[in-house]
């Protein structure tokens, strides 16, 4: 069921009207909407609601015996059995193959043949994001910041909440759980900011991402094909489809979730107008680079250790494990380990830590902006790109002028929705369009809306695509 879908919109609808309808019933309301969260995420699979309940389970009674523990011995023992339950369920739904095709294909260097035939397992969507949301639930647990939640629908309707359970955002149990003790609200501002998110979200997915995805998918799909002018155009396209994708997925979220009266956190701050690598990931998926912060990071030694190299290896490890996340594919591994040796240069040289008020424009900003874009652009290839081949194909079309240029129908559109893509992120970094839109009289509202619709209208098509991050 796609947020972008006229199922979805029933779905939705539905579970607004019986949320508000048991507002003053608060233990039937968690009910009712965990069986709509259940019923949202078995329709995609219905089978898979097995693993996503053995997982629920096994850490709602872990932290509670934490909780209860009368020994710290005890209490890392079951922490280690949460953490370790839901690696080895994460590992062998998303990594199987992959290690044993690894460890065939390290044996056949040597002269080995190993015999192997990878298994079709199909990959539970959302798994590496509620698997990281519940990690986080024991794990604060453990740290006695949090305490454990003894009503066992209450926890389940935190790991399960439909809006985000499928691509995030991560959300972290001190900041959902509270909101689950109190009743719920929903006034004006609210509904129009929430509706405001809903069809920003929209706009970006049916509109931008689906359209610019056309010119990607010929470039990454067969670059042998396209000329100098059609790479570099798919190249970008990329770059700003994952971006349109992925955060119109999250505004979407964060739109239906304060429909029901619940706050989800953002999940991107602007992320092209970064001046460093080390920026960039603090407005990039900010719920993944933070959970990575606090729960791999800071616990491996964080910068606070005895030796820099460690330091060092710190971030090294930390990235490597965060492009891994992404996929069970070395291209993953690869451009992880590429974010994570520029954060070690950067860290090098004392660089990439700016101010959050800062906000000076002069040509150096301009340059810096224009440099980290490109070094995102650059790794989004290693990104999208299946294998080596595909890659180097890809870098020599690049600046290969051998064919010539043809401008296909529809490159003028895409053009202007990357240029409209990155506008908005340059005058929102100086202005906040959320403020002027709240603020604007209710003509230029409803103008704003109708161009939505009739945009989402025209560019729709038959064929519902879904988000590219269901598939981490």
């Amino acid at each position: 069921m796609l947020f972008n879908s006229i199922e979805y919109l029933v779905f939705f609808l539905a579970v607004l009207a019986f949320s508000w309808a048991t507002v003053k019933l608060p233990v039937f309301r968690i009910c009712i909407l965990l069986l709509a969260n259940y019923y949202f995420y078995a329709s995609n699979n219905y089978w898979l609601i097995v693993v996503f309940f053995i997982t629920t389970q096994i850490d709602y009674w872990c932290a509670i015996l934490i909780e209860d523990a009368n020994s710290e011995k005890r209490r890392k023992l079951l922490l280690y059995v949460s953490v370790v339950t839901n690696l080895l369920i994460l590992g062998f739904f998303k990594y199987c193959n992959f290690f044993a095709d690894t460890v065939v294909d390290i044996a056949r260097l040597f002269g080995v043949e190993l015999g192997w035939t990878s298994l079709n397992i199909v990959l539970p969507l959302g798994i590496s994001f509620y698997t990281f949301q519940s990690l986080a639930y024991t794990i604060d647990v453990y740290r006695k910041e949090i305490k454990a939640v003894r009503f066992w629908p209450k926890f389940s309707f935190f790991i399960s909440y439909f809006p985000h359970i499928i691509a995030g955002p991560i959300i972290r149990p001190h900041y959902f759980l509270p909101q689950l003790d109190k009743k719920p609200t929903l006034n004006f501002a609210q509904l129009e900011m929430a509706l405001m998110y809903i069809f920003r979200g929209l706009l970006k997915k049916i509109v931008f991402s689906d359209f610019i995805s056309n010119f990607a998918d010929q470039a990454f799909n067969d670059p042998g094909s396209c000329d100098v002018f059609s790479i570099w155009l798919g190249v970008y396209a990329f770059t700003f489809q994952i971006y349109f994708d992925f955060s119109g997925y999250s505004d979407i979220a964060i739109g239906c979730a304060r429909l029901m009266g619940y706050e989800i956190p953002e999940n991107f701050h602007r992320p092209y107008m970064s001046r460093s690598v080390t920026e960039f990931w603090r407005r990039w998926h900010m719920s993944l680079s933070f959970w990575l912060r606090d729960y791999l990071y800071i616990p491996l030694g964080g910068s606070r250790v005895n030796k820099e190299y460690k330091v060092y290896r710190n971030l090294m490890l930390t990235m490597l494990l965060g492009g891994l996340w992404h996929g069970a594919a070395w291209h993953f591994v690869v451009w992880g380990g590429l974010q994570g040796l520029f954060l070690c240069i950067e860290k090098y040289f004392g660089i990439g830590n700016y101010k959050a008020d800062d906000t000076k424009l002069n040509l150096k900003r301009l340059f810096q902006i224009f440099l980290v874009f490109h070094f995102a652009v650059f790794s989004w290839i290693i990104f999208r790109a299946e294998n080596t081949e595909r890659l180097l194909e890809i870098f020599k079309r690049m600046f290969t002028f051998d064919q010539d240029i043809v401008i296909y129908y529809g490159t003028a559109v895409a053009v202007v929705i990357m240029l409209i893509g990155l506008l908005n992120q340059f005058v929102d970094e100086y202005t906040s369009f959320t403020k002027r839109y709240i603020n604007s009289p209710i003509y230029l509202k409803s103008l704003y809306y109708s161009i939505v619709v009739m945009a989402m209208v025209f560019f729709s098509t038959d064929e519902v695509k879904q988000f590219i991050y269901f598939q981490f």
